[in-house]
C-alpha cells in the first residue's frame, strides 16, 4: 500500500496500470518525497518505484486504513496491460537478458523472443523472470479481490477524473503525466491464432474480475 500520511491517500498500485504516473503525481505532493535527494537510475520513472514500492494486497493491511482517507486503485484493459508487459519489459527494457535462470540454462527460452513465442510460452518466462511475472500477474493479487474496498476506482482511460478528484482532495493542483509509456504499438491482431488461444483462459479471468468496467471483451476472445 502506498499513502501520502500528509494528505490522508491511500494507493493500491497495479503493475502495468499508469503506477509510474500516478505515483510521479503523489510524490509531488508528498512532503516526505525530496526528489532531489533521490539516486539516480537508468530509467528515471523508477525513482518513483524506489519510494513507492508496488506490493500484493494483503487485507490486513488495507483494513487499517482509516475511512476517512482517499482510497483508490487504478485499472488497466487486460489486453493492454498484458501486451505491455511485452513491449515494456521485454522490448524495451530488455529484462530476460537479466534472467539468472536462463544465463544458466535453468530454462531454455531466448531472451529475444518475438512476441507469439513470448505469450505462447508465457508461464515459462513467468518462471524464469520476476520482472515478468510481476508485471503479469493477475489484477486482483494487486487490488485485492473486492474493489469495493476502494472509494474510487480508475480506469487509466479515464486518468482525467483521477487528476480532477486528487487536485480536490489535496486543494492543490495535481498533473499526472505519461511516465514510462511504451513506444512499442502491440494487439491482439498482432497475434496468431494460437497466441490468442493461449492467452484466452488468462484474459478470461481478467475480463471477468473487471466485468464492471470494461464490459466487451476483445472479438478474437469471444470467437474461441
Amino acid at each position: 500500500m502506498i499513502k501520502v500520511e500528509a494528505h490522508k491517500i491511500a494507493y493500491m498500485a497495479l503493475p502495468k496500470a499508469a503506477c509510474s504516473s500516478v505515483k510521479k503525481a503523489l510524490a509531488s505532493i508528498d512532503e516526505n518525497v525530496v526528489e532531489s535527494a533521490l539516486p539516480e537510475f537508468e530509467y528515471d520513472y523508477d525513482k518513483w518505484h524506489s519510494i513507492y514500492p508496488t506490493q500484493r494486497f494483503r487485507p490486513h493491511r488495507w483494513e487499517v486504513v482509516p475511512d476517512d482517507w482517499f482510497s483508490f486503485t487504478v485499472i488497466r484493459d487486460p489486453v493492454k496491460r498484458l501486451m505491455a508487459c511485452y513491449t515494456n519489459r521485454v522490448v524495451e527494457r530488455g529484462e530476460l537478458k537479466h534472467s539468472r535462470k536462463i544465463k544458466n540454462g535453468v530454462f531454455d527460452l531466448p531472451v529475444e523472443p518475438d512476441p507469439d513465442f513470448f505469450f505462447q510460452n508465457l508461464e515459462g518466462y513467468r518462471q524464469a523472470s520476476s520482472a515478468v511475472k510481476h508485471h503479469s500477474m493477475h489484477t486482483w493479487l494487486f487490488t485485492g479481490p473486492d474493489l469495493n474496498v476502494y472509494k474510487k476506482v480508475y480506469t487509466t482511460e479515464k486518468l482525467g477524473n483521477l487528476v480532477v478528484d486528487l487536485s480536490q482532495w489535496t486543494k492543490t493542483s495535481v498533473k499526472i503525466g505519461l511516465e514510462n509509456k511504451s513506444t512499442m504499438k502491440l494487439t491482439l491482431d498482432d497475434l496468431k491464432p494460437e497466441t490468442i488461444a493461449a492467452l484466452t483462459p488468462w484474459l478470461c479471468l481478467e475480463y471477468g474480475f473487471l466485468l464492471k468496467y470494461y464490459e466487451d471483451r476483445p472479438e478474437q476472445l469471444a470467437q474461441l
